[in-house]
């Protein structure tokens, strides 16, 4: 599934087709979006603020639209026991939401600073991260109090994930690395070098022995967590990929950003070739513009 600033979300088979016809709202740009742990509904995040729910099946918007933010939405993430829905924008506000209502659960977060590039639950559920436009992550409860800043990264933070037991977070940043880091204490444990771009956005594999990365560099790498070593070529977009996702199986990786494209290259492939780039196993093309999030 994927979101574009055509205005669209598209669905698509593994093999490169589309399943029905894309699903458009008011024609606005469509910048995140994010899938419901069961996998029945997707919330979507527009550039004039607002959310909009999804019915998967259906294909169809559920209700009003979710309103408080005042510019463009830049990030989404469900809970783990779906009962919230977080976002983040450029308005400077995380905002938390009930998806039955569509209504705001708790007074916005104000972080102070620009954009919130990323918000991202735990998956024990009891507390959030969020990055923005400085070098600091910030780790909230779950009733939105301030638990840590962590401070390492030298330029703004675009991109989050947690590894599966909650206790270390991992972050992508303008300043080239990506980073490892208890998230009890925010000690850094692992910085990874390689790219020569901004990493914009990072991804646990499904067995957490492998971290992906997408940069401005126009590149998608590998990074062997065990050795703390990229693994493999680059897999090379033909301009800055903005987004990632990994199935539950582990077994592609898809990749999309400002080229219009989606890439689905196969993990196995990547992690043996060794000196020849993998050809990647399909291109998905039907945006009409760039594709911002999958």
């Amino acid at each position: 599934m994927s979101a574009s600033e055509d205005g669209s979300i598209r669905q698509w088979t593994r093999d490169g087709k589309p399943v029905g016809e894309p699903w458009r709202s008011d024609g606005r740009a469509v910048m995140p979006l994010a899938v419901s742990p069961d996998q029945t509904k997707v919330v979507s995040g527009s550039e004039d603020g607002r959310l909009r729910l999804w019915n998967v099946q259906g294909s169809s918007v559920v209700g009003n639209p979710w309103e408080g933010h005042s510019i463009s939405v830049r990030c989404l993430d469900w809970s783990l026991n779906a009962r919230e829905v977080a976002s983040g924008s450029e308005d400077g506000t995380i905002r938390r939401w009930n998806p039955t209502t569509g209504q705001q659960i708790a007074p916005p977060i104000e972080i102070g600073y620009g954009w919130v590039h990323a918000v991202k639950y735990s998956p024990r559920g009891d507390k959030f991260a969020s990055c923005g436009d400085n070098d600091i992550i910030r780790v909230w409860s779950k009733d939105g109090k301030l638990l840590i800043e962590i401070k390492g990264h030298d330029d703004w933070v675009n991109s989050l994930c947690w590894s599966k037991d909650s206790a270390y977070i991992f972050s992508g940043s303008g300043d080239m690395t990506i980073r490892k880091w208890q998230s009890i204490d925010g000690k850094e444990l692992v910085v990874l070098r390689g790219h020569t771009s901004d990493v914009r956005s990072v991804c646990l594999s499904p067995d957490e022995r492998h971290l992906v990365s997408a940069s401005s560099d126009c590149s998608v790498r590998i990074w062997d967590l065990n050795t703390n070593e990229q693994t493999g070529d680059p897999l090379l977009h033909d301009d800055e990929p903005l987004a990632l996702a990994i199935p539950s199986d582990g077994r592609y990786i898809a990749s999309a950003g400002l080229d219009k494209k989606i890439y689905v290259w196969s993990f196995e492939a990547a992690l043996k070739q060794n000196g020849n780039q993998v050809r990647f196993d399909k291109k998905l093309k039907g945006h009409a513009s760039s594709s911002n999030d999958l």
